[in-house]
């Protein structure tokens, strides 16, 4: 199962991927396996050695139970402390931001895609999907 944060490829340019796993609960691991996650509008944030995925949204899981739920809490991000380090550095001399672009599954393992991006401007938007757009009719003529 693979959920994409597709707002992330409008909202940022894109330099640099990589990928982390993530800290989940039992719960959260079986309603992400069913597909039940929403990226839109999180982040990560480093903070002293460690980092975060802030404002992520898993859905609870139908079969589990609902107390004390919380849908968008932090989860903790599974790297080694050289990728923080270099993460970080590259974050703060560039003003960069750290999105999460997919959060898949393989086998055993849930991971989560990240890249380093640097956000648009409105008028970068627009530019960027007038130009779409314009790619899309010339595909069309072609065919």
């Amino acid at each position: 199962m693979k959920i994409n944060n597709r707002r992330a490829f409008y909202d940022y340019q894109i330099f640099e991927r990589f990928e982390a796993g993530i800290n989940l609960l039992g719960s959260e691991v079986k309603a992400v396996r069913g597909g039940h996650a929403d990226l839109t509008g999180s982040h990560v944030r480093i903070t002293g050695s460690e980092a975060y995925l802030i404002n992520a949204k898993i859905f609870p899981y139908k079969y589990a139970r609902p107390e004390n739920y919380d849908e968008r809490r932090t989860r903790k991000l599974l790297l080694h402390k050289k990728e923080i380090i270099a993460l970080k550095s590259k974050i703060e001399g560039q003003n960069l931001t750290i999105v999460p672009l997919s959060l898949y599954t393989n086998d055993h393992f849930i991971k989560l895609e990240l890249a380093l991006g640097k956000g648009k401007k409105k008028y970068e938007k627009k530019e960027a999907k007038k130009q779409k757009d314009i790619e899309r009719e010339i595909a069309s003529e072609i065919t």
